[in-house]
This record gives structure tokens, C-alpha cells and sequence, in this order.
């Protein structure tokens, strides 16, 4: 203790000595800090998923929770069936493009590393003629070393370029498999509609995509060169030393040593990228949404001025994603110091160990004396061999170094697997019929009435389709379908009608009744969860919706929509058909108007709402079906328009199925079908002369009990004035004070 205070006693503490030292003190505590959590969370690991499982056990544990327990990305072997399953679609067959790129590119990798080994001997064997001072050596040696650049540069372009090219192909096999996917069964409608594990298709389809694959290929880049480097390095340097009597036991004892507790450090102290980036990916693609939302929606949101409201769920959602990415900053900050300080600095002092050890005890490269008694000194032989394999073992470290920080790639590539998967997994199941969504609460009552005073069952857990659809020429017949909303709303238990050939069915009922859903049905969008459906092929029917979609595309292509031109002279149409269809929905002189058949603007915005409408229904004259359902497609036209319009298509063979609540159209139906938005429904004959007598009665009788509480109020305040009572009189409530 005594010599230690003397010792202390005679360090001199300067002002710059003490704050070098008050900084490294500052730094090494908070490195502490930071890191001390991370190794308490990775001892309590185990700990922590043995009372999660036993809490799991008990019920304690949400669905929601294990749900995403469940789906939290790592490197495991679900990772390992989700990759090789990806791997399937990228390489359908043995013999592909994607092949002949990977190959390619293993040839170039594997290239770089014999470049590497004889740019490594090259390197001493100048360094050996620098040393015994053979000027003609050197130049020669240097020259070859010139030369050599010439195709390592070359190989070294090549292994980027194949890289990029591979993954391109990885993601347009992805991509083309897809969009095969999603546009099949329409798949595409079906995700977002009646599934809800898909929150973003595009962010999955796009950005998702993209990302693992070029994650793959630079993946392969980083590991297969690595593990090929480290083999050949170090069977080099091995021979190497056995070759000049050395012992290469310890060295390479010595460097497994240090990769392992290297690989266990990092292993305990890496975060959970996978999921970190899973989720980040999430949140970018939430951002996406909602600024496409805003663009949608911009002039509803601009009429109610509520754009304060919209930028602070924007800046929410930034504020999230920046969080996350400010999350994933921070640890990778710490991870990587301490992989650098592992790598560079550890990895450095244990290589001049085991560089050092060969050479020192090596017999071949030890002086001896010559004949004449002269010391042989092999200062040369020992330069060329240090540096031989100093520059072997840098590669080699190198190597090891980049197959020990591809562990974070691998976490990072896990969470792109898992989305990607995903997204073909959900694909998959909606096209079996395999639907998926979060149910608001997990107990409801059978029979409960919701507000508006309608009685709506709800079925919980998955629903199964029961139902049967049979594809039929003609006529339209419901055999005891339910209508089930996607939710598990049963709106409808039991539904029974027919619809025959010349018939004109008109669909009438309060608002959620049942009318759209039914619509969707027949359209193939719902499926029939029970009873029989005889309906024609989708060629022969044809929906029009309250708000046509008008496609990017030619005057030409609206009307045709969705043929292509040479889908419409294959059918024996020409302009001069379309110009007589224009003139039956009164849109004639829109051809003029914006420059012929060839015009392309943003239709969606050029045309009114009306004149939408009415391209709605010149579509329907064009595809000329069998039958057409009519959803509130005319609101927006004129009521003398709409009747021609009507009877046009009645006079064409069209059987209408029409939803509108306009009393000039019930002329033109033969049919009614009634929901009374509580479940029940009637269908018989539309009596048209009957039902307008009603309508009118009804709306005479609301005209008048309109005006009794106001002759009500005014008979009161007459008996108040006068002093008087009447037996009409009612009596007022009392005011609160």
C-alpha cells in the first residue's frame, strides 16, 4: 500500500492530463452504461421466455401478444422453411437465368480469391527483392504486379455488377410471380377487403420485394468470397509454415479462440435486427398509406378545412418512423464499436502473434553458418515470409470479419423473409377461401340489437364456406344464401329469389340492409358461405357501381373498359359502334370536345359526375351481358336521360338488377326484392301502378304530421293568451331551473 502511494505521489496531473482523463472516464461510463442492460437482457433471456411460456400456460397471455410473439423475425428454423420456400420461386427450375447469374458470379468471387493469395506472395516477393537491394528484381516483380491489377479490377467490377444483376432477377421473378398471384381469383380485392393480415399490398409488393433481394444477392456476396477465403488462406498459410519447419498448432489454436469468443460476445450483445427492420418497414409503409390517404381524399379534406387535423397524423406517423429509425441508430452504434474494436484492434494484436510465432520458431528460416564460417542471415527469406503472411492473414481476418458482421445482415434479411412470405402466404389462403381478419371484441351476444333499432347476428371465429356456386346459361336462383359480411355480420340468414331471363329485378331496403352485399355475391367478390347460387359466368354479367373507376388510358379505352383495342375489333367493334353507344347515354359530343378517340387526360377529373355515370352505362352496351347490376348508377343523370337509358338496355336483352331509390325507374322492373333491414325480405311482382299510389300517400301523410306539433305548440300558447283549456291541450315540460 505504502509503495503505491509513493508511486501515485509522483504522477504529475496537469490540466490536459486530467481532462484526457475525465473524458475517458465520461465515455467509458456511459459505454457501460448502454452495454450493461444488453447483457442483462441476454442472461435473462432464457429466464424470460420460461415465465412468458408459464404465463402462456396460465391464460394470462393476449392473442394479440402471442400473435406477435409468434411472428417477431429471427434467424431459426421457421427463417430457414420461409427462405427456401422464396428460393422455389426464384429458381422454378434447374435451368434458369438466375442460375446462369449465380454461377457467373460464384466464378467471379472465386476468382478474387486465387487474385487475392497470388497478389499476397507477389507482395513479399517484392518486398524480399526491395530488401536484398536487386533493383532489376523489383522491377520486374512490379511490373507483374501492374499487370496483375489489370483483371483484378476487372473481377472486382464484375462482382458488383453481377450482384446488382442479381438481384434484379431475384426481384423480377418475385415480382412476376406476384402480380400473377394478386390479380388471379381477383386476389388483389379480396386482401384488403375481406383479409386483414395484409395492412400495406403495395408497401409488400414494392419496397419489400426490392429489399430482400438485393439482400440476398449481397448477402451471397458477403459469405461465399469470406468462406472461401478463410479456407484457402488458411490452408495456405499452414502449408506455408510447415513447409519452413514451424509449428502452425498454436496460431491456429489461437484463432479459433479468438473467432469464437469474437462470435459469442457479438451473438450476446446484438440486438434483434430482424424484427427492428420488420418493423420499420411496417412503419414506412403506414406513412405511405396515410399520405395517399390525404392525396384521395384531398378535396373532402380541403371542404372541411382539416388539414390541421391530417398533418398532425402525419407528423404522428413520422414521429414513429423516426423513432424507430433513431432506435436502430443507437444500437447498431454500440453493436458496431464493439465489433470494430473485436475485429480491428483484438483481431490485429492476435495476427502479429500468430504471423510472428511461425517465423521466430521456424528452423527453415533460422541463420546458419556457411562452410567458409561465414553466418548465413536470412533477413530476406523472413521479410518476404512476414509479409506474405501478414497480407494472407489481413485477407483471411478480413473475411472472418465479414462473415461475423453478416449476422446482422442475416437478422436484418429474417424480418424481409418474414414480410415477404407473409405477403405470399395471405396471397395463398384468400385464394382457397381462407380469410383472416381481427374481430373488435371476443364475446358477443347472438340476437343483440345495434342502434338504428336493426337485429344483426354475428358469428365468431373463422368462417367456413359451406356454400356452392354453379355456373348456369341463363337465370339467376339463391337457395337458401346467407349474407355474411366479412366481419362475421350475418345481415341476411336465408335469402331465396329467382331471376329469369326478361325479368327486371328492382332491389329496395334501408341503408346496410343487405342491398351491395348481395351485389358482391353474385359478382363472385363475397363468398357463399351457405345454400346453393346458380348464376351465370362472369362474362355475362356486369356491374356498374354508384362511382365508375375511369383507367388511365384513351377516350377509346373508357368506353371499352377493361377490353383492349385489339379485344374490340376481335369482337367486330369500331368507332362508329362506340359513336351510336355515346348517343344512347347522351355522351356524343364528349368526343369533340376532347379531341377524338386518341385523347388522353386524367378522366377521373375531366368528367363530371354525371358524365362518369353515363360512361358507366355505355360500358354496359359495349359488353352487351345478359345481366347487369345497377348500383345507384344513375344518381347523378338527369331523369329523362336515366329512362332512355333504361329503356335501352331493356330493349337490347338486358335483365336489370337495380338498386335506386328513384320512383321514376320502378317502371321499368317487373320484380321487387325488399329487405326490411332487420334481417327479413320479400320477393314477389312490382305492381308499379300500386306501389307509386302508396309512395304518394306516404309522402302526403308525412306532409301533414309534419305541421302537428307546430299547430300542437300554437293551440297551447291560444289557451294560455285567453285563459282558457281545450281538451287538446298537452301539457308542457317543466323547465330546468
Amino acid at each position: 500500500m505504502t509503495s503505491m502511494l509513493r508511486a501515485a505521489s509522483r504522477v504529475r496531473w496537469t490540466k490536459s492530463t486530467a481532462a484526457k482523463r475525465a473524458v475517458f472516464l465520461v465515455a467509458a461510463a456511459y459505454g457501460a452504461k448502454s452495454l450493461y442492460p444488453l447483457i442483462i437482457k441476454h442472461i435473462g433471456r432464457k429466464a424470460g421466455s420460461h415465465a412468458a411460456g408459464k404465463a402462456e400456460a396460465n391464460g394470462l397471455s393476449s392473442v394479440l401478444d402471442a400473435a406477435n410473439a409468434q411472428a417477431t423475425p429471427a434467424v431459426n428454423a421457421q427463417f430457414v422453411r420461409q427462405i427456401l420456400a422464396l428460393v422455389k420461386i426464384v429458381f422454378p427450375r434447374l435451368l434458369t437465368r438466375e442460375l446462369a447469374l449465380l454461377c457467373l458470379h460464384s466464378a467471379a468471387l472465386v476468382s478474387r480469391t486465387f487474385l487475392s493469395i497470388y497478389v499476397a506472395g507477389l507482395d513479399g516477393q517484392i518486398v524480399k527483392s526491395i530488401v536484398e537491394k536487386r533493383p532489376r528484381s523489383f522491377a520486374v516483380k512490379l511490373m507483374k504486379w501492374l499487370l496483375v491489377a489489370i483483371p483484378a479490377t476487372f473481377v472486382n467490377s464484375a462482382i458488383r455488377y453481377l450482384e446488382g444483376k442479381l438481384a434484379l432477377a431475384f426481384r423480377t421473378r418475385l415480382v412476376e410471380h406476384a402480380y400473377r398471384t394478386y390479380f388471379t381469383e381477383q386476389t388483389y380485392y379480396k386482401v384488403s377487403n375481406m383479409d386483414g393480415r395484409l395492412a400495406n399490398p403495395d408497401q409488400s409488393l414494392t419496397e419489400d420485394v426490392m429489399m430482400f433481394s438485393q439482400s440476398v444477392a449481397h448477402l451471397y456476396s458477403n459469405l461465399t468470397k469470406p468462406i472461401l477465403d478463410v479456407i484457402l488462406t488458411s490452408y495456405t498459410l499452414i502449408q506455408t509454415a510447415r513447409s519452413r519447419g514451424a509449428n502452425a498448432t498454436g496460431p491456429t489454436l489461437l484463432a479459433g479462440l479468438v473467432v469464437f469468443v469474437t462470435a459469442k460476445v457479438l451473438r450476446a450483445c446484438s440486438p434483434k435486427f430482424g424484427k427492428l427492420v420488420a418493423e420499420e418497414a411496417h412503419r414506412k409503409g403506414y406513412l405511405r398509406y396515410v399520405h395517399s390517404r390525404i392525396i384521395t381524399n384531398a378535396e373532402e379534406i380541403a371542404f372541411y378545412r382539416g388539414h390541421q387535423v391530417e398533418m398532425r397524423q402525419l407528423q404522428k406517423c413520422y414521429k414513429a418512423l423516426a423513432e424507430q429509425m433513431n432506435l436502430i441508430l443507437s444500437k447498431r452504434l454500440w453493436y458496431i464499436m464493439i465489433e470494430q474494436f473485436l475485429m480491428k484492434y483484438v483481431w490485429s494484436g492476435c495476427g502479429l502473434v500468430m504471423v510472428a510465432v511461425p517465423i521466430i520458431t521456424a528452423t527453415g528460416f533460422a541463420d546458419s553458418e556457411l562452410a567458409d564460417g561465414q553466418t548465413q542471415v536470412l533477413v530476406s527469406e523472413r521479410t518476404e515470409a512476414f509479409t506474405t503472411a501478414r497480407n494472407l492473414l489481413a485477407s483471411g481476418a478480413d473475411a472472418i470479419e465479414r462473415i461475423m458482421s453478416s449476422y446482422k445482415e442475416v437478422t436484418e434479411l429474417a424480418g424481409y423473409t418474414a414480410r415477404v412470405h407473409n405477403m405470399f402466404l395471405v396471397f395463398d389462403e384468400v385464394q382457397r377461401g381462407v380469410y383472416k381478419r381481427a374481430t373488435v371484441s371476443t364475446t358477443t351476444v347472438t340476437g343483440e340489437k345495434k342502434s338504428g333499432g336493426q337485429h344483426e347476428l354475428h358469428i365468431d371465429g373463422p368462417l367456413e364456406i359451406k356454400g356452392k356456386v354453379v355456373d348456369v346459361d341463363k337465370g339467376i336462383v339463391c337457395e337458401n344464401v346467407p349474407i355474411i359480411t366479412p366481419n362475421g355480420d350475418v345481415v341476411v340468414s336465408s335469402l331465396n329469389f329467382k331471376v329469369e331471363e326478361d325479368m327486371h329485378l328492382l332491389i329496395t331496403g334501408p341503408n346496410g340492409c343487405g342491398k351491395s352485399s348481395l351485389f358482391r355475391i353474385l359478382s363472385g367478390l363475397w363468398p357463399v358461405y351457405g345454400g346453393l347460387l346458380y348464376k351465370p359466368v362472369p362474362q355475362h354479367m356486369f356491374y356498374i357501381p354508384q362511382r365508375p373507376y375511369m383507367s388511365v388510358g384513351t377516350l377509346r379505352d373508357q368506353v371499352i373498359y377493361p377490353d383492349s383495342l385489339e379485344d374490340m375489333h376481335h369482337k367486330g367493334f369500331r368507332d362508329k359502334d362506340l359513336e351510336g353507344i355515346l348517343d344512347i347515354v347522351n355522351l356524343n359530343h364528349i368526343v369533340a370536345r376532347e379531341g377524338g378517340w386518341e385523347a388522353e387526360v386524367d378522366w377521373k377529373d375531366v368528367l363530371s359526375g354525371g358524365e362518369k355515370q353515363r360512361m358507366g352505362m355505355a360500358r354496359m352496351f359495349y359488353h352487351r351481358p345478359k345481366y347487369a347490376l345497377l348500383d345507384e348508377c344513375t344518381s347523378a343523370v338527369s331523369i329523362d336521360v336515366e329512362g332512355k337509358i333504361f329503356q335501352a338496355a331493356k330493349d337490347a336483352g338486358i335483365s336489370l338488377l337495380s338498386i335506386t331509390h328513384r320512383p321514376s325507374l320502378w317502371k321499368y322492373h317487373t320484380h321487387l326484392l325488399q329487405f326490411d333491414g332487420e334481417g327479413g325480405w320479400r320477393f314477389e311482382q312490382l305492381d308499379t301502378a300500386t306501389r307509386l299510389s302508396l309512395t304518394e300517400e306516404k309522402q302526403r301523410l308525412e306532409s301533414q304530421l309534419a305541421g302537428i306539433p307546430k299547430m300542437q305548440l300554437r293551440l297551447n300558447e291560444l289557451c294560455k293568451i285567453l285563459g282558457e283549456d281545450s281538451v287538446l291541450k298537452t301539457e308542457e315540460p317543466d323547465e330546468e331551473e
